[in-house]
């Protein structure tokens, strides 16, 4: 008789998650995640599958926890032109806030892996996709508030704010200064002018 798992599944997800999104892929060890999980190997394995098939849940989570929450306010009914500024704006604060920034995972993971891994890549751009497509979202309801002129291309700024979300990101792995991002926030809504 097989032996009754004793951990909540998502609770050890969300530490592999934030494993990985420490370390990386590949400076993450089974060891590591092992110690940081809180479980015996064999449970990892029999759970979870390799570390490959790990990191992609992890990535999964991530995508339904932390990015489902920063982009939120943008798919909301009264999402706006404040709401995008408001989301660059927090990235900022929580970056600058938070002593172990480890940038976002996803943007993380299209420069580790990406360039070699189909299966990684194809998730990080359906990742990417759902972002421009809440920036289009709040994008298209300024417009119909008239914060936004009728003219503009919003699928063009969509993917503009999407690359710079990612790229503000990178950048805050290095430069947590608030007034530094900050410029850089104000050159990237400019856009919405």
């Amino acid at each position: 008789m097989a032996r009754k798992k004793e951990f909540d599944k998502e609770e050890v997800l969300g530490k592999a998650m934030i494993t990985f999104w420490r370390y990386g892929y590949e400076g993450t060890s089974m060891q590591k995640l092992v110690e940081s999980m809180g479980i015996n190997r064999g449970s990892l394995y029999d759970t979870f599958g390799d570390k490959r098939s790990l990191f992609l849940s992890a990535m999964a989570h991530y995508e339904q926890t932390v990015m489902k929450n920063i982009i939120a306010s943008l798919k909301s009914d009264d999402a706006s032109k404040q709401s995008i500024i408001d989301l660059f704006r927090n990235v900022v604060a929580q970056t600058v806030k938070n002593n172990h920034y480890y940038g976002c995972l996803i943007t993380n993971t299209a420069i580790e892996l990406c360039p070699h891994d189909r299966e990684t890549q194809n998730q990080v751009d359906t990742n990417f996709r759902q972002v421009a497509n809440a920036f289009k979202h709040a994008l298209s309801k300024a417009q119909a508030k008239g914060e936004i002129r009728s003219d503009r291309d919003i699928n063009s700024i969509a993917q503009y704010l999407t690359s710079s979300l990612q790229g503000l990101q990178v950048i805050a792995k290095v430069n947590r200064d608030r007034d530094t991002l900050n410029n850089i926030v104000n050159v990237i809504v400019s856009v919405l002018d």
